[in-house]
C-alpha cells in the first residue's frame, strides 16, 4: 500500500494504517496465525511462554528531535527483547500498541515499524499483531512472547559464594544521553549507543546454559537493577570499579562535563547489558566479564545490599520512573 509522503495518520486513517504496517513485518516460523484476525496464533514448542510488557512514553523514553522514528524502533523493540534474553529465553514473538495524535506524520509511524521489524530480526521474532488509537502524546506498549530450554533464570537465585559478571557494552547510552542533553551529537559513537542499544542477545541463553544463579537486564542502571538482583536472592553484592574498562568516549565526555566517567557505567541505562551470577567454580561464558562477588547479607547491610568496592554508594543509583 503506498501512502502519500506528506499524509497524516488522520488522513491515511486506522485500517489504512494497519495494512501499510502490516506489509513491513516478516512472519517467522514460530507464527501459525499472523495479523488479520482479532487474535494471532504463535507456536509455543514445550507449553511455556515467557512474556514481558513496556510502556514507552515521547518525551520520557524517547525525544524525537534526538533521533530518526526508525531509531526508537529499535529502542521500543530491544527493550522488550532483552527482558526475555534475560531469563534465558528467546523472543518468538511481539505485538505493538501505538497512541499517537492524528497528526502526526504517517512516515513516521511506518519508519517506526521499520526500526522494530530491524531489531526483530536480530532474534528472529516476528511482530503478530497489535492496536492504534488517537492520543494527546505518542505512547508505545510493546509485549514480547518467548521461548526457553531449560528453567528460566531468575533474579532470586544468586548464593553467597557466586561471581557477578556481565555480558554486553555498560555506560555508552548513559554518556549518549547525557551529550543529547546538552545539545551536543558527538562522540557519534555513544549517541548512537543511546538511539540504537545493541544487547548482547545471545547472553541469556549462552548464561543459562553455563549454570548462571541468577540474571538481570541492566535497563534502569547498573547498580539500581543489580539491586533488585540482590534483594529478590536476599544476598549482598560488591561491585568492584578497577574489573570495568573505561573507553575512550567515556572519558571524553566525562571530561567535557566535568563527570567521572565511571558514573555512566555504575548508574546508567539503556544499554540492555545482561548482569549474572555464577557458582565460583563455574568457567564464565565467552563474553561475560567478572566485576563483584556475591555475599552473605548482614542485618545492617543497606536497603539495596550493594556496595562498590566495599563501601555503600552515594546518590543515585538508576533510573526512576516516578
Amino acid at each position: 500500500m503506498t501512502i502519500p509522503a506528506d499524509a497524516t495518520l488522520s488522513d491515511v486513517g486506522e485500517f489504512g494504517l494497519v495494512a501499510a504496517l502490516g506489509e513491513r513485518f516478516h512472519q517467522g516460523g514460530a507464527v501459525l496465525l499472523g495479523p488479520g484476525d482479532d487474535a494471532a496464533v504463535v507456536a509455543v514448542p514445550d507449553g511455556r511462554v515467557v512474556v514481558s510488557t513496556d510502556l514507552h512514553v515521547d518525551g520520557r523514553h524517547f525525544r524525537r528531535d534526538w533521533g530518526s522514528a526508525a531509531d526508537v524502533g529499535h529502542r521500543v523493540a530491544a527493550a522488550n527483547l532483552s527482558d526475555i534474553n534475560a531469563m534465558g529465553g528467546r523472543a518468538t514473538a511481539l505485538t505493538v500498541g501505538l497512541a499517537a495524535p492524528a497528526d502526526l506524520p504517517a512516515a513516521w509511524a511506518l519508519e517506526l515499524a521499520d526500526g522494530i521489524a530491524a531489531e526483530c530480526s536480530l532474534v528472529g521474532a516476528s511482530v503478530v499483531g497489535g492496536d492504534l488509537t488517537g492520543a494527546d502524546q505518542i505512547v508505545i506498549a510493546v509485549t514480547a512472547l518467548g521461548e526457553i530450554v531449560g528453567e528460566p533464570v531468575r533474579r532470586s537465585g544468586a548464593r553467597p559464594g557466586d561471581v557477578v559478571a556481565i555480558a554486553g557494552r555498560q555506560g555508552w547510552a548513559a554518556g549518549g544521553l547525557a551529550v543529547l542533553a546538552r545539545g551536543f551529537r558527538s562522540p557519534r559513537t555513544l549517541v548512537e549507543a543511546y538511539r540504537r542499544p545493541e544487547p548482547p542477545y545471545a547472553a541469556g541463553p549462552e548464561a543459562a546454559s553455563a549454570g548462571a544463579t541468577s540474571m538481570i537486564d541492566v535497563s534502569d542502571g547498573l547498580l539500581g537493577d543489580v539491586g533488585h538482583l540482590a534483594d529478590a536472592s536476599s544476598v549482598a553484592i560488591d561491585l568492584r570499579t578497577d574489573c570495568f574498562e573505561i573507553a575512550e568516549p567515556l572519558r571524553a565526555v566525562g571530561a567535557a562535563l566535568g563527570m567521572d566517567p565511571l558514573r555512566f557505567i555504575l548508574t546508567g541505562g539503556d544499554d540492555h547489558a545482561l548482569v549474572a551470577t555464577y557458582p565460583s567454580a563455574t568457567g564464565l561464558p565467552s563474553g561475560w566479564t567478572r566485576i563483584g562477588e556475591v555475599a552473605e547479607r548482614g542485618e545492617s547491610v543497606e536497603r539495596t545490599a550493594v556496595t562498590v568496592d566495599g563501601r555503600a554508594w552515594e546518590g543515585p543509583t538508576g533510573h526512576l520512573h516516578f
